[in-house]
């Protein structure tokens, strides 16, 4: 059985002082998967990925990283914890060329040079446009430099906000195809997003949110499959 990196045991969090919105959300990922959370606007998809990363305050639960309690740890240790985070939409500086967005990702590096090295290599977009500005790029582009800025530190689990958000077709087909590549490079994944369908569908095992809580889990193929999920959410996806 694969080793479990991240464990969330009831984490309840949310933005105001006695106002949850996750009420005692139970997930976990192991070593190689994708797993995907779904559900309707509001559920907490993306607070439970803010809370992962101590960008909000965590008022009842656990977290586990690698089998060791991390609750309430400051977001750049959670980095140092071997954590990317790529947030929804606005996820670049626009005013910033690629090469300086890469660089603030790479702030906990050492040797920069070689890591930026290797990001170029992975990405050759990036290396070829690196004295242009970010807000130059397509949202595609965009959403690929943000990648790479959370992948720069070499990290073992990826967590991604709606990364399809507001891109065209094609550009969804090159972001998720770059996902699946960074998951076979061996690094895990944690995806929120709204494209249920094709998150589901590329993805081990999922979790449906709704209201604050676990509504249903199970792999990507079960989640699609079951009656219960379309009807009460692939539907609206």
């Amino acid at each position: 059985m694969n080793k479990a990196i991240l464990e969330c045991n009831g984490i309840a969090a949310g933005y105001v002082k006695g106002l949850n919105i996750l009420q005692g959300v139970d997930l976990v990922v192991n070593e190689g998967e994708i797993v995907s959370i779904i559900g309707p606007n509001g559920a907490g998809k993306s607070t439970l990925l803010k809370a992962i990363m101590s960008l909000i305050k965590v008022s009842a639960g656990r977290f586990y990283l690698n089998g060791t309690e991390k609750t309430g740890l400051s977001t750049h240790k959670i980095v140092l914890e071997g954590l990317g985070y790529v947030p929804q939409v606005a996820n670049v500086f626009p005013s910033l060329t690629i090469e300086e967005n890469l660089e603030i990702g790479s702030w906990s590096i050492k040797d920069k040079r070689d890591a930026l090295k290797k990001i170029y290599s992975d990405f050759p977009m990036l290396s070829d446009r690196k004295k242009d500005k970010a807000g130059n790029l397509s949202g595609g582009q965009r959403q690929i430099l943000a990648l790479a800025r959370a992948l720069i530190t070499s990290p073992n689990l990826l967590l991604l906000d709606e990364p399809s958000a507001g891109l065209s077709p094609v550009a969804i087909n090159d972001v998720f195809t770059s996902i699946k590549e960074i998951n076979e490079s061996g690094v895990s994944i944690l995806l929120v997003e709204q494209n249920a369908k094709r998150a589901l569908g590329f993805s081990d095992r999922g979790y449906v949110l709704d209201q604050g809580r676990n509504a249903y889990q199970g792999s990507g193929e079960e989640l699609l499959n079951d009656p219960r999920v379309i009807d009460l959410y692939l539907g609206k996806l």
